[in-house]
């Protein structure tokens, strides 16, 4: 395998993948869907999770904490990037990735088996955020390693297509968990599947408890794989680090490419991905108010059809370069989220688009009553009237103006000119303005004019859910444009020496932390302004900046031999 890395760009580009090749991609590729499989399994049923784990709080401040479980595996990811890419330069990247999916998958596996807060009390709470914390950790690690281990076996001028399978994974893995949730879901009903109510075990303990199945096969297929030849060929060659975090992020040089790597490339993919595969999620569900099964089905259909794209533009991009796609793909994202996301509200939820043009709510208040509402993680509690107004209607999809009044003024809060009665607490503000927004024109929740299918094949007969997915098919082939050359790229930015360490730190800052904490912190943003389309600014401005930072300061890499190179004096 060690010709392959230094085969003639023509002769890599035309040759079929050798038998090896196919095994590295699909050994790697196949235990990489697992992780991010067993990793969505837990956003997927988060408000079920907080249920039985957080049983001792409201309904709200329960899906907080469970919302606040799940980001915990987001901000521990850098901290796994460090831990096993280290590792992973130092000892090889088939035992790291190897060891980062047995903590995946035992870690999934014994959440499927914790008992809920009603048996143990608060140790099945700290339990479960120390194995969701651990499930973080090894995502930090596994993807890096994926990602060296296939490029490392690719020939020059077809890594982009190589490792764009790696990229596949993430949307497979989602995918994955969606269908065995729907299947389930529907075979159990949603009692059974909730409580366990006519069968032996609770149904959404089942996705949980598969996953053991696909960490065995996984764990057996990763164990026949040998070393990737670059690292075998820098071992024979004693030209180890013996330091990598050191070197990796202690010499000016090198860290000087991992910032120009997070902000000139990783940020801006983050936020494109996140938003084109989860915060459309969110959108659809919690402000337009689709039913869970409609909005997976939506969801699902857009990545089956734009799944795609991660080979089509991991392909592109040894034929033009990584940063024309990347960077184009943000772009084009940047310039297009308000008027797709417009078209979507018009589609979904017809008579909300007119609502936010014709109904006039406001919330009449002195302004020094009113402060910010801004709360990203879910941890505020607000007592002001003006907030907790702001917050109610932020929550129930309803846009409002904040109108200053006279110093001292009671806050009041009117729908077409008729004034709502404003509660002590969020909850039931949220129920008696959700009354008062239908009367002056808003849905309600199960209104026939929001898109319902009944079923995964039946959105195709259905016009309406078909321009809803080819809207949300958009924003995955967005997600594919700049996510699938994105391994490719990392990985060309460092030596072999350091590669598998200083390529993890700024791939999983920007998709632990940037994507990660997208949903809530444009929902914050939504809540702090009243206009449901605002937090669209969040990854709209990222994105530029990448595309601005990529532009000026990130090197193309896609013609750069790994195997030779040592560092930005000998680029290609």
């Amino acid at each position: 395998m060690a010709t392959a890395a230094t085969t003639p760009h023509s002769a890599a580009a035309t040759r079929p993948m050798t038998r090896e090749e196919k095994k590295v991609i699909l050994a790697s590729s196949l235990g990489t869907v697992f992780e991010w499989y067993d990793f969505y399994l837990y956003g997927s049923l988060a408000t079920i999770i907080g249920a039985q784990f957080f049983s001792a709080f409201d309904v709200t401040t329960r899906n907080v904490f469970a919302l606040l479980a799940f980001a915990a595996g987001f901000l521990v990811r850098p901290f796994g990037a460090i831990v096993f890419g280290r590792i992973g330069d130092l000892v090889g990247r088939k035992y790291t990735f190897l060891v980062t999916i047995l903590i995946m998958g035992c870690s999934t596996f014994f959440v499927g088996l914790l008992p809920s807060y009603n048996q143990i009390g608060w140790v099945a709470p700290v339990v479960l955020i120390a194995l969701r914390m651990l499930q973080g950790l090894a995502l930090g690690g596994e993807y890096g390693g994926a990602a060296v281990y296939v490029a490392e076996h690719a020939p020059v001028g077809r890594r982009g297509f190589y490792t764009s399978f790696i990229q596949i994974t993430a949307t497979v893995g989602l995918l994955l968990s969606l269908v065995v949730i729907l299947v389930l879901r529907t075979w159990m009903g949603e009692q059974g599947f909730q409580t366990g109510e006519g069968w032996p075990i609770a149904g959404w303990r089942i996705p949980f408890l598969l996953s053991v199945v696909l960490l065995g096969i996984s764990v057996w297929i990763r164990l026949q794989m040998n070393e990737s030849p670059a690292f075998k060929k820098m071992k024979e060659e004693g030209t180890q680090s013996k330091a990598p975090l050191k070197e990796a992020f202690g010499q000016w040089s090198n860290l000087k490419m991992v910032i120009i790597a997070l902000v000139g490339l990783a940020i801006g993919q983050a936020v494109v991905w996140y938003t084109g595969q989860f915060y459309a999620l969110f959108f659809i569900q919690s402000i337009l108010k689709v039913d869970l099964l409609t909005s997976n089905v939506l969801i699902a259909w857009s990545l089956i059809l734009g799944t795609a794209g991660f080979v089509i533009f991991g392909a592109l991009s040894d034929r033009i370069g990584r940063k024309p796609v990347i960077l184009g793909g943000c772009l084009i994202a940047a310039i297009t989220y308000f008027p797709l996301f417009g078209a979507l509200t018009n589609v979904v939820s017809p008579r909300l688009a007119q609502a936010l043009e014709t109904a006039k709510v406001q919330v009449v208040a002195d302004p020094a009553t009113c402060g910010s509402v801004f709360d990203p993680v879910g941890i505020r509690t607000f007592t002001a009237p003006c907030d907790v107004a702001r917050v109610a209607l932020a929550r129930a999809a309803i846009k409002y103006e904040l109108v200053p009044a006279a110093a001292g003024s009671p806050v009041k809060v009117t729908f077409n000119g008729t004034e709502a009665p404003i509660a002590p607490a969020v909850p039931a503000n949220i129920t008696a303005f959700s009354e008062a927004a239908a009367a002056a024109g808003y849905p309600k929740a199960g209104d026939p004019s929001i898109l319902k299918v009944s079923g995964f094949f039946n959105a195709l007969g259905n016009a309406q859910a078909l321009k809803a997915i080819g809207i949300l098919t958009i924003f995955v082939i967005y997600v594919t444009m700049v996510y699938g050359p994105i391994a490719a790229a990392l990985v060309e930015f460092f030596p072999t020496r350091i590669r598998y360490t200083a390529m993890s730190l700024p791939y999983h800052i920007a998709n632990g932390w940037f994507g990660g904490l997208l949903p809530p912190t444009a929902f914050a943003m939504v809540a702090a302004t009243g206009d449901i389309y605002y937090g669209l600014w969040y990854p709209i401005v990222i994105a530029l900046v990448t595309f601005v930072v990529g532009l000026l300061f990130v090197p193309e890499t896609k013609d750069r031999d790994i195997m030779t190179f040592d560092g930005l004096a000998t680029k290609r």
